[in-house]
């Protein structure tokens, strides 16, 4: 492999997703980030040049870059969030645009999920919305570490500081009721490419990074778990060929933590122990694995262990909670309401079983921030807190501590569609 190569793939992952309201220009700005930042080919370019003249325009319709994805979408075809993919000499990122509409709350769940940032985009002309306050619940949900608000649009406000701040105010006095670590907000114009890549000269009383600076150095080493090692062991590997007679090793994604050779470890739900014999990256041994590498792990001793299984180390501080009863915040997906005392199959890490709605606690209006005790039908869309009893226990953690070991989805036994996806409390 080249020494090019090899620095790109070292390169770290920035996933971040888009959230805003009906035309507060997220394809606009998704398209400038792409344009100002060198990522588009030049055959993408001609495209969307020649799809702007032929529309009248005066200037390039970077919206078009993501639009044809939205088309996709509303000619019926399956296509729930849309990713772009680019890279600039500091990072690469994988762009999850997610659609704002109610209707689509389970999308942006979806798209969300994994990212480190989410970058919520609010209209200058209109202020922090309804949508704005459930994009940023969502986002407080998923645990997302890093939020950035971008207030678009504000050359249509004379690139006004009052009305910056305005927005600002309002948005803090809405987190504090949120479960929000780190909140960023930059002034910008997607359609001018003010304080997106290149800062501009139309806000100096401006004096934070650009929104393209936050994304390339924005910390998010810290935000995986690196104290608390858990292995869902998802495969037993057994070769049985001349050259590995004897091989016998587990398979799988390190959640969270770090693995050292020569580390004591248990293994759940059996309570045995044992330690490391080798770590296997590639066909490599190595010294070490963290999280979220993939990697063969080998013990000294002989141990019944099983797809499902979780190796952690006996040095950790804490320990997965082990339990049948497990409470979550939850999002339900599926035009089919939920039943209450209804039957689904669970999916946890490595780990299926069935379960059982023990009870509905209360539903969450998104829009007011507040809990309705008294309307637990849950519909597509509707976020609750919900109670399941397992057919066997779980391993895991809260959703807080660990969003790998600490999620989960819910399926439809009969028509194995996924239902419902869970974070655990």
């Amino acid at each position: 492999m080249s020494g090019k190569n090899s620095g790109y793939l070292d390169m770290e992952l920035l996933r971040f997703t888009t959230a805003g309201s009906v035309d507060d220009g997220k394809s606009t700005l998704i398209g400038r980030l792409l344009y100002d930042s060198k990522a588009i080919f030049e055959d993408q370019m001609e495209a969307i040049e020649r799809a702007s003249e032929r529309a009248g325009g005066e200037q390039v319709n970077l919206a078009l870059l993501t639009d044809g994805l939205r088309a996709e979408r509303e000619q019926g075809i399956t296509i729930d969030v849309a990713y772009r993919y680019f890279a600039t000499p500091r990072r690469k990122f994988i762009i999850a645009d997610t659609p704002g509409h109610i209707q689509y709350t389970r999308n942006m769940v979806t798209g969300a999920s994994t990212a480190n940032a989410a970058l919520i985009l609010v209209d200058a002309r209109h202020g922090v919305l309804e949508q704005t306050r459930r994009h940023a619940f969502i986002a407080s949900l998923l645990q997302i570490p890093h939020i950035i608000i971008c207030v678009n649009k504000m050359d249509l406000m004379n690139y006004d500081q009052a009305v910056y701040n305005a927005i600002v105010k309002d948005f803090e006095a809405m987190a504090s009721k949120l479960s929000v670590k780190d909140v960023r907000f930059v002034p910008i114009s997607a359609l001018e490419g003010d304080n997106v890549v290149d800062r501009g000269d139309k806000m100096d009383w401006y004096q934070g990074p650009t929104l393209m600076y936050l994304l390339e150095n924005i910390h998010i080493g810290s935000d995986l778990n690196r104290d608390d090692f858990r292995f869902p062991v998802q495969y037993v590997i057994r070769p049985q060929s001349k050259e590995w007679p004897d091989y016998r090793g587990y398979g799988g994604r390190v959640a969270s933590g770090v693995l050292h050779v020569g580390d004591e470890i248990s293994v759940l739900p059996s309570g045995f122990s044992s330690r490391v014999k080798s770590i296997d990256l590639f066909g490599e041994q190595m010294d070490k694995a963290f999280a979220p590498q993939s990697v063969n792990i080998t013990l000294e001793d002989d141990i019944d262990i099983s797809r499902g299984d979780m190796i952690v180390k006996q040095a950790n501080g804490q320990k997965p909670r082990v339990d049948q009863d497990v409470e979550i915040m939850m999002c339900w997906f599926n035009e089919k309401k939920l039943v209450p005392g209804g039957k689904y199959a669970l999916k946890h890490t490595t780990t299926e079983v069935r379960c059982m709605v023990k009870e509905v606690q209360y539903k969450m209006d998104i829009n007011e921030l507040e809990k309705n005790f008294d309307d637990k039908e849950i519909g597509m869309n509707d976020i609750a807190r919900v109670t399941l009893r397992t057919t066997k226990p779980l391993f895991f953690d809260s959703y807080k501590v660990n969003r790998i070991t600490g999620s989960l989805i819910l399926i439809d036994e009969v028509t194995n569609e996924t239902v419902a996806a869970g974070m655990i409390i």
